[in-house]
C-alpha cells in the first residue's frame, strides 16, 4: 500500500471476485478498498489510536441533505448533544487539496455547523477551527479529543 503521512496500523484486507475490501472498524464490517477508502481508515486511526477521539461518537460516510440533493460526510465526531462538532473529507492521495476541496466541506457544513473542518489526502492534512464571529483559522496540528 501507498505510504502515507500518518502513523501505519494493522488493518484487515480480504478479497472477494478479485475486490479487495478493508475492515471499517467504526461501520463494523469490510468495505470496497478504493484509494480513498485507504486514507479514511488511515485517518479514523490516527484520530481514535493518535488523537485520542472516542469511536462511539465518529461517524462515518454520513448522509447529509443540502439542497434537496443528499451527500455523504466522510468522518464526523458527534458532540454530546448529537450535533456535528468535526467534519472530515479524505481525498485520494493522487488528488491535490485546493480551494475546490475545501467548498465541498464548507457547503457540507452549512447544515452540520462544525467547530473544526479536516481536509486530507492522507499525505498532507489541513484543519481549521472557526471562531466565535464564523471566521476560520488554520490550525497548526490537528488537535487531541482533549483539547476540542
Amino acid at each position: 500500500m501507498l505510504k502515507l503521512n500518518l502513523p501505519e496500523f494493522k488493518y484487515k484486507i480480504q478479497s472477494k471476485n478479485s475486490k479487495n475490501y478493508i475492515f471499517d472498524i467504526i461501520r463494523k464490517k469490510f468495505v470496497a478498498l478504493t484509494p480513498e477508502e485507504y486514507v479514511r481508515q488511515n485517518f479514523i486511526h490516527f484520530l481514535i489510536f493518535e488523537k485520542n477521539y472516542p469511536k462511539e461518537i465518529l461517524g462515518v460516510e454520513i448522509s447529509i441533505k443540502i439542497n434537496e440533493t443528499d451527500k455523504r460526510s466522510d468522518i464526523i465526531l458527534f458532540g454530546k448533544n448529537g450535533n456535528a462538532r468535526l467534519v472530515v473529507e479524505c481525498k485520494a492521495p493522487n488528488i491535490n487539496i485546493n480551494q475546490k476541496t475545501f467548498n465541498q466541506i464548507a457547503v457540507y457544513n452549512i447544515n452540520l455547523k462544525a467547530e473544526y473542518l479536516i481536509v486530507t489526502n492522507g499525505i498532507t492534512h489541513f484543519c481549521c477551527k472557526f471562531d466565535d464571529v464564523g471566521n476560520y483559522i488554520y490550525l497548526k496540528d490537528i488537535p487531541d479529543f482533549s483539547e476540542l
